[in-house]
């Protein structure tokens, strides 16, 4: 862990000594979040003037939210498939919807069932142009009218219990009814608010305290050119089993000649030497080495050159999976990065400081600035092995053949050499007996 000075926006402010993974020039100026022209230098490579075509903005396929921007279309019974996951549904469906939904729900079923209660007082004669006589006794007490039916009915079914609007024993039609209505409404309400409180506790509301930084930058680290992410979790609570994967989306084409349009390569990425659970409890950064395995290799060995159309046609999704402490429950956080968001010669500076109180800071101001490096990033492929010529492969094949058995007729004779002078020392040798022995 290095040491160094953050810089700061005030003159004044107190000294602290910072402690990062990355070791930051701090005299170079700082590149806002946001800022395109820092982003597009960098990115470029130090190139000049950009045509219009290069510095076309390539559509996500991931949004910077982890949202997916792919629209499905053309999906037959895509509607029935969605009533057989009720559950699921109700679930992805936005607050504005369930709010609707929930009070339509549960004002349609008071309604509906009025109605059933009017007809039922109806046909029983209870209604008041049916003038009944003065001993009549009704199914349901004081339910003359529609609107008299409709309260009763919402009065039964949230269990309000007014007093004088009462079932009797005169109608067993209306006794079924009454526990019909409470036992369908009794699920519905279940159900709903079931839905209710597993989208309140989903794990992807704790997924957007996870911060993933805006851009993406290469430097060298460890004398390797590396790609850097940095991520940081926003609350004290931990996240256990961190995992942070990545995924290049790219157009491809396979040996067959067949064009894919969003082929998936693996960008594994890790902390210091290893990938195994990170403890996120500061702002971690996370390398991927590029090297001759990298999906990246051959957009680094142009210098990051994303104003090349054909090597900036990518996209970088990065997917961190934790599992949340409190719940128990296991979250995903997405983002992507577009190449003009991947900085090239660029760090990230130190966050984490340690305050006059002898207390770990870590300061967000910082999180989503990147500095310029001393010394940028190079990375060179290795050139493929050439084919041995004819010649060569004729001599190395005669010695081959002739080589292996001579060495194979040698070891097989040192080795029954060898193990004959062992029984012999055995046969010799007591001591070797007892030592066998023990």
């Amino acid at each position: 862990m290095t040491s160094a000075t953050p810089p700061s926006s005030e003159g004044s402010s107190p000294q602290k000594v910072c402690h990062s993974q990355t070791q930051t020039d701090i005299t170079k100026p700082l590149l806002s979040s946001t800022g395109g022209t820092g982003g597009a230098g960098a990115g470029g490579g130090g190139t000049g003037a950009v045509g219009p075509n290069a510095l076309r903005r390539r559509r996500r396929v991931l949004s910077k939210d982890g949202r997916s921007n792919v629209r499905i279309e053309h999906v037959s019974g895509r509607g029935a498939l969605y009533l057989r996951d009720l559950w699921t549904t109700f679930l992805d469906m936005q607050w504005r919807y369930k709010f609707f939904l929930f009070s339509a729900t549960f004002a349609g079923t008071w309604f509906l069932f009025g109605v059933l209660w009017y007809l039922v007082a109806m046909v029983h004669g209870d209604l008041l142009e049916f003038d009944p006589p003065s001993n009549h006794t009704p199914c349901v007490m004081e339910v003359k009218t529609l609107t008299g039916a409709f309260l009763f009915s919402l009065e039964s079914q949230t269990t309000i219990g007014y007093g004088f609007r009462c079932i009797t024993e005169e109608c067993p039609v209306a006794i079924v009814l009454l526990i019909f209505q409470l036992v369908i409404t009794m699920v519905m309400e279940i159900f709903i608010t079931g839905t209710f409180l597993a989208k309140v506790a989903r794990p992807k509301k704790r997924g957007e305290t996870v911060k993933f930084s805006q851009h993406a930058v290469v430097s060298n680290h460890e004398g390797r050119p590396c790609l850097m992410i940095r991520v940081a979790n926003m609350r004290k609570s931990l996240l256990l089993g961190c995992q942070v994967t990545g995924k290049l989306l790219q157009t491809s084409l396979t040996k067959e000649g067949e064009t894919v349009r969003l082929d998936q390569r693996n960008v594994p990425f890790q902390v210091d030497t290893s990938s195994d659970s990170p403890f996120l409890i500061i702002p971690l950064t996370f390398y991927h080495i590029i090297d001759d395995n990298s999906p990246l290799r051959a957009w680094a060995a142009k210098g990051g050159g994303w104003t090349d159309p054909e090597l900036a046609d990518f996209e970088l999704l990065v997917i961190m999976s934790a599992t949340v402490e409190p719940t128990s429950a296991t979250c995903q956080v997405r983002t992507s990065y577009l190449p003009d968001e991947i900085l090239w010669g660029y760090e990230f500076p130190p966050v984490v400081s340690l305050s006059p109180s002898g207390k770990y800071v870590a300061d967000f101001a910082f999180f989503d600035k990147v500095a310029k490096t001393k010394t940028p990033p190079l990375f060179k492929q290795s050139l493929p092995p050439s084919p041995p010529s004819q010649a060569s492969r004729y001599h190395g094949g005669k010695e081959d053949g002739a080589d292996p058995e001579k060495m194979r007729l040698e070891e097989s004779y040192r080795g029954e050499e060898r193990g004959r002078e062992r029984g012999r020392i055995r046969d010799s040798s007591p001591l070797s007996v007892r030592i066998s022995n023990v």
